[in-house]
């Protein structure tokens, strides 16, 4: 895997000069570490060393998706779906071999091109397993969690029960599963789906991990036991886990694994002319001409609706405009860290709630541009949608900004008075002020979804804004080595109980993030929101990355994450890079 450097990070702690414009909520110490990459496979002709050096107004020459690229990727989708086809009408012999094609297909973030197949693939199965009561279904650990695992993942309810089949009269686990070490692999990623309840899961949980463990002490040679350990599917973006699955896959399946590398590049280009399209909307915006020490980072906005989208490469149009929005999350919650007196807060905030143009007379010269620009934004966003779905949810869209800066104004307000509420109260208002529900509301619009499901999606947007106000601090915490001492969840749980400490205190966030991602679990079985739904998960999933920082205030996982998807060019092993550049694919 590459290399990767990120740049020096910014001074803990921010001033602002000007006595006018003193910043009210330094405490809060929010990121603002620029995520730069250097690689040592990466070969620049400009000599690039950052994200900032690398020229995204260049046009993106689309010429290699043309012509035999194109008919080679063509012949292989179309092998494949004959596969998946093949193996549905396989399955009264091979019952499990098709959940392992599927599987594999998802690892290697294909599945997005066969989303029919797969859930014909899956109802069959679990009909076939309801005509047979499932619970008394024989069968192998490994199989047994797979099936539970795909079923769950697709939508069906499958009693978690089922894994009684495995425990001794004594009620434990049997002592001879603990020498199965893919089953328990397969036990142990079928956990990550469980719902608050089902404490036959939690058991499996601590035994799986237990004797993983144990394994992987014993054994250096389980690097995919290991990796998949460390990220277990339900908690994972597949493209992130690209590299490591394709090495871990039978090479027998020359076809499936050539054409996720295909898929892989073309996806790659899409993005990055994405991210050229963003960049060059920010740059002619000019904002940070006015707000120098606001963040700009178009390239980590980006980044989070790609890893929300990644499924689907034709959303290019939902990818922007959630990321435009996405940019104005980042941009206020910067004029409320750095630059507003309560005063001036509190008319910005007044301005958003009666979103109208002639209220920027009322503001301070600063905050005029990013308020037009806003309003501008916002405005285009619900026109687009109502060209494309017949219906303008303007007035959806501009309640979660108001809310938005509602809740930044109350962390503004506690933190300048440095009266800290109680933890119940700063997490109810942390839920909104991390944005998810201004970004996830906004892409449910450009989706599709009707305003009736609205209200359907509200225990959905709560649990991803938990884990990520609850990673967001936790990580604060840590990385600046307040032991609680930073304006944040952890310190207002511990004020709340004198003598707790700051690990009980880590602990019990853990466990609430545990929590939350069960709830989120159970909320992903409505069919009729499912796409969003998918993007709430990979949005979950993408916390760790943006939130877990290293000892020197670095990013090193996310700069992974993006030098393999927008970066490098030999972001995969350099034989299977000399294949794509030269097309030498093979049926």
């Amino acid at each position: 895997m590459s290399s990767l450097v990120m740049n020096t990070p910014l001074p803990k702690h921010y001033s602002c000069i000007s006595p006018t414009q003193r910043p009210l909520a330094a405490a809060t110490i929010r990121r603002r570490t620029s995520v730069q990459c250097t690689t040592k496979f990466l070969a620049n002709p400009r000599g690039a060393s950052t994200l900032q050096d690398y020229h995204f107004d260049d046009p993106i020459n689309d010429n290699i998706f043309k012509g035999y690229f194109a008919s080679e990727y063509e012949k292989k989708l179309e092998k494949i779906r004959d596969l998946l086809v093949k193996s549905r009408g396989e399955e009264e012999d091979d019952p499990i071999g098709s959940l392992v094609f599927v599987d594999t297909i998802q690892r290697l973030g294909v599945a997005g091109h066969y989303r029919k197949e797969i859930e014909t693939i899956m109802q069959k199965h679990y009909l076939k397993l309801g005509d047979v009561d499932f619970c008394g279904f024989q069968s192998s650990l490994l199989d047994m969690s797979l099936s539970f695992r795909l079923l769950r993942q697709t939508g069906y309810h499958v009693s978690a029960d089922v894994f009684n089949n495995f425990k001794g009269q004594d009620g434990k686990f049997r002592d001879e599963l603990k020498q199965d070490v893919w089953g328990l692999l397969e036990l142990f990623e079928a956990t990550h789906l469980s719902f608050e309840g089902e404490n036959i899961l939690n058991e499996a949980q601590h035994f799986s991990s237990k004797q993983l463990l144990k394994h992987l002490a014993e054994n250096t040679n389980y690097d995919v036991v290991k990796m998949r350990f460390k990220h277990p599917f339900h908690k994972s973006i597949a493209r992130l886990n690209f590299q490591r699955d394709v090495r871990g896959i039978d090479k027998s399946i020359t076809t499936l694994t050539e054409l996720s590398e295909m898929d892989f590049l073309r996806g790659k280009y899409v993005h990055r002319d994405e991210l050229r399209q963003l960049s060059k909307w920010w740059k002619d915006l000019g904002l940070t001409r006015e707000l120098k020490l606001a963040r700009n980072e178009p390239i980590k906005w980006y980044t989070w609706s790609m890893a929300m989208l990644i499924d689907d490469i034709s959303l290019s149009s939902q990818r922007l405009q959630l990321s435009k929005s996405i940019a104005f999350i980042y941009l206020i919650d910067d004029i409320f860290d750095l630059y507003g007196t309560l005063d001036e807060l509190t008319v910005f905030t007044e301005a958003v709630q009666k979103w109208d143009y002639d209220a920027m007379n009322t503001l301070p010269d600063y905050m005029k541009s990013c308020y037009k620009a806003l309003l501008d934004t916002t405005n285009e966003i619900g026109w687009t949608i109502c060209e494309k779905h017949g219906y303008n949810p303007i007035n959806s869209l501009k309640q979660t900004w108001a809310s938005l800066c509602k809740a930044f104004l109350v962390e503004a307000k506690w933190f300048a008075s440095d009266n800290l509420p109680n933890a119940n109260e700063y997490l109810a208002n942390g839920k909104v002020s991390s944005g998810v529900h201004v970004v996830l509301v906004h892409l449910f619009f450009l989706l599709g979804h009707s305003a009736a499901n609205l209200y359907d999606i509200s225990n959905l947007i709560s649990s991803v804004a938990a884990i990520l106000r609850l990673w967001d601090d936790l990580g604060t915490a840590e990385d600046e080595h307040q032991n609680g001492a930073d304006g944040s969840y952890i310190q207002c749980y511990m004020n709340d109980r004198p003598g707790v400490s700051y690990q009980q205190t880590r602990e019990h966030v853990a466990d609430m993030m545990e929590r939350e991602w069960k709830q989120l679990n159970k909320e992903s079985f409505n069919h009729s929101t499912r796409p969003i739904q998918e993007a709430a998960l990979n949005l979950a999933r993408m916390v760790p990355l943006m939130y877990s920082y290293d000892d020197n205030q670095r990013l090193p996982v996310l700069a992974e994450y993006i030098n393999l998807m927008l970066l490098s060019p030999a972001s995969l092993e350099p034989d299977r890079q000399n294949k794509i550049n030269s097309f030498e694919f093979s049926l």
